[in-house]
């Protein structure tokens, strides 16, 4: 039996462009339920989750436009590929972001997904959408930043 260690994680999808189009404010950890397939192909890294987001539908968190691709070897027994999927939450959790998102006008949706100890997580935020003058100052402080790391990199030489 394999050992794991305490933070064996292996990112399998990221989202990065979140980081620019969304102010983020809180992150959360949750599981996913999925067909033996979807993981196969989550351990070859067939996975996008660029458009995706969460919801809330009756008490239960939906993670809904992730793409899963088919696993090449799964035949007739394969997934739907854009499938919604549920996610572990629990129930105190969803409560409070079903809270959020409906009265603050905050969006779920997903940074990364991994697998953590042999399992799959996702790695959800509660995010606003940036005005395009943040936008705009975000460009300028990490263009400004980047300036200063290279005039400090030549002023050590």
């Amino acid at each position: 039996m394999a050992q794991h260690k305490t933070d064996d994680i292996k990112v399998v999808a990221t989202n990065r462009k979140a980081t620019h189009d969304f102010e983020i404010h809180d992150r959360i950890e949750a599981g996913l339920v999925l067909v033996g397939s979807e993981v196969k192909s989550l351990r070859d890294a067939k996975a996008t989750i660029n458009d995706g987001f969460a919801e809330i539908r009756r008490g239960e968190a939906w993670l809904v436009g992730m793409q899963i691709n088919e696993y090449a070897w799964a035949n007739r027994f394969n997934h739907e590929p854009k499938r919604i999927r549920k996610l572990l939450l629990h129930k105190q959790e969803i409560e409070k972001l079903e809270g959020k998102t409906q009265l603050r006008g905050y969006t779920l949706i997903p940074l990364q997904l991994y697998f953590k100890k042999g399992r799959v997580k996702v790695e959800l935020a509660l995010v606003t959408h940036k005005k395009h003058h943040d936008k705009r100052a975000d460009k300028r402080e990490a263009d400004d930043k980047r300036e200063i790391d290279r005039a400090m990199k030549a002023n050590r030489r």
